[in-house]
């Protein structure tokens, strides 16, 4: 293909309602989608980068400043683009995982409608749904945690995660157990906020059947993880530390995690994570698919890749209402705890145009 334009646009979205973590408080979602026109047709890509550099060293100001300066020229001057030839060509640019997904994902997604087909068949899906959990921030009290739970256990979601954070970790675990019963699928997110020092806390969630326990200590401290993966039965999983195919291998080999959260925007695109999909499948190792509270672009392009095989846990692949009043495209809607698959050509959904007119902050246009 030759890529003739590409547009990097930027949407606010309020949140349903606000969501803490142990990184901050998100109210909205400040969100950079990458729109490009080739000679065979059109793609979408999301940018799952935050709007401040606490979760990643990624934030949206700066992924849309390296692709406006860097990423997007080397495209314009190549000469034909596919997915498969993004990486290479801005493999001279280190890092900005999230910025090279968004663009990888918008060239893979007109490649795809150019060839009439879907993304879950091209990644490998073998499902035509997946189950969804849910993913529960940091609640200003555990009674109104218990109220939050209780109505997405009502909406049908098969899994709640908990963000824990040292001071908010054993007691509302414990809440939500003795409400919810064993038979609840259950589990837990630190985003990196226990040391050696709190670990104790960590230890301490054994007792409550927890299906996993997610990226607790800092994503350069494999040494930690492993070492809480031989003190507790509760499964380590770990999510900011991987961010290739070569990282999950590492880890796994260290005894570091027993499960691993793929995102796609932390590997770079949806390639490099089927790769990581395969590497862990071959090393018997299951996978389930986190989400960054995307819109219905990202959101389309998550499920297919959920529905991979080795997708073995419900993953953060929740409704659009979960999130926001309005979608940019069709809203993703909950069917008895499961999302369909989007079967239509590249990521099978459409923006709605007048939605991203009224919720557009800015727009630049590069052309070739």
């Amino acid at each position: 293909m030759k890529l003739q334009t590409v547009e990097l646009r930027r949407i606010a979205l309020p949140l349903v309602r606000p969501f803490r973590t142990s990184f901050g408080v998100q109210t909205r979602r400040d969100v950079l989608l990458i729109h490009i026109v080739t000679d065979e047709g059109e793609g979408w890509g999301e940018c799952v980068a935050l709007a401040d550099p606490f979760y990643s060293s990624e934030y949206v100001e700066g992924a849309q400043a390296v692709l406006r300066d860097y990423l997007v020229p080397r495209l314009l001057a190549a000469p034909h683009v596919t997915a498969r030839a993004v990486a290479p060509l801005l493999g001279e640019v280190l890092g900005h995982r999230m910025a090279k997904a968004a663009i990888e994902t918008a060239v893979l997604d007109a490649e795809l409608r150019a060839h009439d087909l879907s993304f879950a068949s091209y990644l490998g899906a073998t499902r035509t749904e997946v189950e969804c959990g849910v993913s529960v921030g940091i609640a200003p009290s555990v009674d109104k945690l218990l109220e939050e739970v209780a109505g997405y256990i009502k909406q049908g979601y098969r899994r709640i995660k908990l963000k824990i954070e040292p001071g908010w970790d054993v007691e509302p675990v414990r809440a939500v157990r003795e409400s919810f019963g064993p038979e609840l699928p259950l589990q837990v997110d630190a985003n990196a906020a226990y040391d050696a020092a709190t670990s104790a806390k960590l230890e301490a969630l054994d007792e409550f059947g927890l299906l996993l326990i997610e990226q607790p200590f800092a994503e350069d401290d494999l040494h930690q993880h492993a070492v809480l993966s031989q003190r507790i039965r509760t499964a380590v999983c770990l999510d900011e530390s991987i961010t290739s195919a070569r990282a999950a291998a590492d880890a796994i080999r260290q005894g570091a995690c027993s499960v691993i959260n793929v995102k796609a925007g932390r590997m770079g695109g949806y390639l490099e994570s089927v790769r990581v999909h395969d590497v862990c499948e071959a090393l018997g190792i299951p996978v389930w698919c986190g989400g960054m509270l995307e819109t219905g672009i990202g959101r389309a392009a998550n499920v297919a890749l959920a529905a991979l095989p080795n997708f073995r846990y419900p993953g953060d692949t929740s409704a659009s209402d979960r999130y926001y009043h309005q979608d940019v495209t069709e809203p993703f809607v909950l069917r008895d705890g499961m999302l369909p698959v989007p079967s239509g050509p590249g990521m099978g959904v459409e923006p709605r145009q007048e939605v991203l007119q009224e919720l557009t902050t800015s727009v630049e246009t590069f052309r070739r």
